[in-house]
């Protein structure tokens, strides 16, 4: 399957000009077939550097792409993070084109680099475990705190399903995870449309449903059969990631639920032990999310005065090593830019965004049944943090949720 990218751009019923850098998204068996094909026709030639890691370097021995230069990074103990990428870039040697070939990581040392240098970026990803593939967004670590700053999104995508389908159970859940995780994205946007009036565009929201609406049938499909439908599962996480480009942000597939997988990489005092991939830390924030939406769907708020996060308590709850990050996130707090009682007088149009959100049981029998991780215990975190992690993660980035909500209501 060729995906159609320009019919999500130019002008849009929201009032904005949408645009996208990726040109042409590919999602199919023998795909890499054609990979010099796709290069020429969208004019990607020059001098070409292939990243990799040591193990998709090995595990695809037989499909790389030509190279004029290839690097493959140790992947022991590999991660976004601004120094070891800036360290990699050391190594290039007067690229016009950047090829990352492998995983979600592997992209922050595409994707990074090829905007520093001002230069096209083509994904090629091994698996289908989150949407970061064709978003403009790098999510990595900048002495120490988990940031998303905007880069170079792909001008081509070609996704393999002889490889991707390689992918052990474990990375086929947690990209089940990833798109899940829009059920409440979605709703937290919708949210802060209706109480601050944030800018929201229908169109991207669709195309953030359709990719919800292909992994769940999926989802449904692998948890019965036990059999993944590796094409539609790729495919949600393209027009997930898409959502990014268009936007220039992650709103529509990123609320409350994936400041968890922050919240783990950050390893904040009593989070130290916690681990597991994006995914299946976006699972269990997304869970949790669930339970408490519908929990708080069941009451009445009541506003109460904005206060700003206080030092002590960012200090309490982040330790010193990360303070001074979290003070600066929340510095000009998005709570304090509209009346609280917005959101009690929105309440039953909150109320029904909720309902939107499938039941607590149902989702967990999904999760359950593909293999999911969905519950604090199985990344690590003591289950006696379940009603803190949120809550601390929220303030991990300064976006408007209806977990950083409750910091101004109250529920009798």
């Amino acid at each position: 399957m060729i995906m159609n990218c320009a019919q999500y751009t130019g002008p849009c019923r929201c009032g904005r000009t949408h645009t996208l850098e990726t040109k042409k998204v590919v999602v199919d068996y023998g795909a890499l077939d054609h990979f010099e094909e796709y290069m020429e026709e969208l004019g990607l030639t020059g001098r070409r550097a292939v990243v990799y890691d040591t193990v998709i370097y090995k595990l695809t021995e037989g499909k790389h792409v030509k190279a004029d230069q290839e690097i493959v990074l140790e992947s022991k103990g590999l991660f976004s993070e601004k120094g070891l990428i800036e360290n990699m870039m050391k190594q290039l040697d007067h690229p016009d084109v950047i090829v990352a070939f492998g995983a979600g990581t592997i992209m922050d040392f595409g994707r990074y680099p090829a905007y520093q240098l001002g230069i096209p970026f083509v994904a090629v990803p091994t698996l289908a475990s989150s949407d970061g593939f064709t978003a403009n967004i790098c999510s990595i670590v900048i002495d120490g705190q988990k940031k998303s700053i905007p880069m170079k999104a792909p001008e081509l995508v070609v996704a393999d399903l002889d490889i991707i389908k390689g992918a052990p159970a474990r990375l086929v859940a947690s990209g089940i995870n990833d798109i899940l995780a829009k059920y409440i994205s979605l709703v937290d946007w919708r949210i802060a449309k209706i109480v601050d009036g944030e800018y929201y565009c229908p169109m991207v929201a669709d195309l953030a449903e359709h990719a919800l609406k292909l992994m769940q049938d999926a989802a449904d499909k692998y948890a019965a059969t036990g059999v993944a439908d590796h094409e539609a599962m790729t495919m949600a996480q393209m027009e997930s990631g898409l959502t990014m480009q268009l936007l220039d942000h992650s709103r529509a597939a990123s609320g409350a639920e994936h400041l968890m997988a922050h919240l783990v990489e950050m390893k904040p005092p009593r989070f130290e032990k916690a681990e597991g991939i994006h995914g299946e830390c976006v699972g269990v924030g997304t869970f949790r999310c669930c339970q408490l939406y519908h929990e708080l769907a069941e009451k009445t708020p009541k506003a109460k005065p904005f206060e700003p996060l206080t030092r002590d308590w960012v200090l309490e709850k982040f330790g010193e090593r990360l303070c001074d990050g979290i003070m600066k996130e929340n510095e000009n707090d998005v709570l304090g830019t509209f009346d609280p009682q917005n959101i009690v007088d929105h309440w039953d149009e909150i109320k029904e965004l909720i309902a939107t959100i499938p039941p607590v049981e149902k989702m967990e029998k999904l999760y359950k049944d593909c293999g999911c991780k969905y519950l604090p215990e199985h990344i690590g975190i003591d289950p006696s943090l379940k009603d803190e992690m949120l809550p601390i993660s929220a303030a991990i980035r300064n976006r408007l949720t209806l977990v950083r909500m409750l910091r101004v209501l109250d529920f009798e």
